[in-house]
């Protein structure tokens, strides 16, 4: 026998008489951990360094605002719990803020805060805030001097269980249960259904850890998103009237359709 395959055969044997050892762990597919939801939490075969390789990067984020807000559709956001598994959505409703001109932005004018300083920082930051006390917004900074987009609603992919345990957490008495579509079908909702609150303000989406950015199945094109105005916005004066949200048309999770923009939109295709 030649000694480089008797090495692999002592190398195999030595796996083999491992405890938990099943065949399945030489086949070089992946093996994935369970918890008590069938939930996929690790995988053996995914160290961390692996598995970060296909989020989006810092070149991905640094767009223009209403570039990003397009681009983000599709996209799929993470949360990595604490206890290891992680929540998935698929973006499918966002707002473009586009900064000291915008007079529905946080940033408009220039005016830079501690409570805003997220907008002002590298393309990619997380800029998340507190809306009437209780509820949490999420928002990602964008190329431009104080412009960020907010991320409305995602559609659930993954951790749906988990999901909807942080939901009911946040609703008073015995309300009816969530079906999938309402998980996380506005800016508030989707921060409770993936546990975002005001500790990940600045966070990197490039590099963090526990809270990242993955690429879709598939770009998306024009037709297939639809552009309307913001909402709840009514302050901002003229740019309450401006085309800066974007959404995937036809999508059950979008958190606001716009049917007579639609109409329009499809009689011109």
């Amino acid at each position: 026998m030649m000694p480089r395959k008797r090495k692999r055969l002592t190398q195999l044997n030595a796996v083999q008489s491992k405890p938990g050892f099943s065949p399945a762990d030489t086949s070089g597919s992946l093996i994935v951990v369970l918890d008590g939801n069938s939930s996929p939490v690790s995988s053996k075969y995914f160290s961390e360094e692996t598995r970060m390789s296909s989020r989006l990067g810092t070149d991905f984020f640094n767009q223009p605002c209403i570039s990003l807000a397009k681009s983000f559709l599709g996209q799929i956001l993470v949360h990595k719990l604490p206890d290891g598994r992680e929540l998935r959505g698929r973006i499918v409703e966002t707002e473009a803020y586009l900064g000291g001109e915008d007079e529905a932005s946080h940033s408009k004018g220039g005016k830079q805060t501690a409570r805003n300083a997220a907008m002002f920082m590298k393309p990619g930051t997380l800029y998340v805030y507190q809306i009437y006390g209780i509820y949490f917004c999420m928002n990602v900074s964008s190329k431009g001097e104080g412009a960020a987009v907010l991320l409305r609603s995602i559609e659930p992919l993954q951790g749906l269980d988990a999901m909807r345990q942080l939901r009911s957490a946040q609703r008073k008495g015995s309300a009816k249960p969530l079906k999938d579509w309402q998980l996380c079908n506005g800016p508030s909702k989707l921060c409770q259904a993936l546990n975002i609150n005001k500790s990940f303000d600045q966070k990197d989406l490039a590099h963090d850890t526990a809270v990242w950015m993955e690429p879709g199945a598939e770009a998306l094109g024009e037709q297939a998103m639809v552009t309307t105005t913001r909402i709840g916005v009514n302050y901002g004066g003229e740019w309450a009237q401006k085309p800066l949200r974007f959404y995937i048309r036809g999508n059950k999770c979008v958190s606001v359709v716009d049917k007579k923009v639609e109409r329009e939109q499809g009689a011109a295709e």
